[in-house]
């Protein structure tokens, strides 16, 4: 079973302007095929705080919805093979482009689109020790100017990022920003996964975040910088584990 989560930005000049909540969760089995979606804990928040309503897709809170076909809201983020940059879009994620199914490229890829406010991310898992480790692109790089985008131009797969925790963040109050050996800013890690990246401070010696691919030629901006990030959890605790992210139905 491979899960990934469904995210919603509140509009601009909302109470929460901008701010991310997961508001469904996807499991797929792809070889069966079997699919199922239900809305998390996290669309009631959205709904109290900033008025979400049910997407078209999927129009009731209260109802598990399954089928032997990926979702078209899910299908529609995916880059036909048919398209000439495909194999290149592929690269890009560093995925096998043999074996690469659509759930595999989501979980990495974002799914953003410019025509709506939704994004798609991986469920992390811990394992019995509380390690659980992760892959997503570098967040943000756009915003931080010149001397961000060179120090960005300048790294290797391979290379260690430093991982800091941003208590006044304007935008998000908590933030995790990613940094260079040397201590230039690039980006943030992106901002679902806070709660449990700074929840696993206390075990920082085992924190860990790499360079795992540098796209320059071609590659838009959100695409730029892969990165592999390692942790450690307390025992007790899985990531995405608030209520949140728990389903609303079992």
């Amino acid at each position: 079973m491979k899960s990934l989560f469904l995210a919603w930005q509140a509009p601009e000049k909302s109470v929460r302007s901008r701010a991310w909540f997961p508001v469904g969760r996807l499991d797929a089995e792809p070889s069966e095929p079997s699919y199922r979606f239900r809305y998390t804990g996290g669309a009631l928040t959205a709904q109290r705080e900033v008025g979400f309503e049910p997407l078209i897709s999927f129009p009731d809170f209260e109802k598990s919805y399954e089928s032997r076909e990926l979702f078209p809201l899910f299908k529609n983020r995916v880059l036909s093979e048919k398209r000439k940059d495909f194999h290149e879009y592929i690269s890009w994620l560093d995925l096998d482009e043999g074996h690469a199914d659509p759930i595999e490229i989501l979980a990495v890829s974002g799914g953003s689109r410019m025509t709506d406010n939704l994004e798609v991310f991986p469920r992390v898992e811990a394992d019995a020790e509380g390690r659980f480790e992760f892959r997503f692109f570098l967040h943000g790089l756009r915003h931080l100017g010149e001397k961000a985008m060179e120090a960005a131009a300048e790294l290797k797969a391979g290379d260690r990022l430093r991982v800091m925790v941003e208590l006044n963040n304007p935008a998000t109050r908590l933030a995790v920003p990613l940094l260079t050996d040397d201590y230039q800013m690039i980006g943030w890690a992106p901002r679902y996964l806070v709660e449990d990246l700074i929840s696993a401070v206390p075990n920082a010696p085992e924190l860990s975040a790499r360079v795992a691919r540098v796209n320059l030629e071609g590659a838009p901006i959100n695409k730029r910088i892969l990165i592999d990030y390692t942790g450690k959890v307390p025992r007790d605790r899985q990531p995405m584990s608030t209520p949140d992210f728990t389903p609303l139905l079992k």
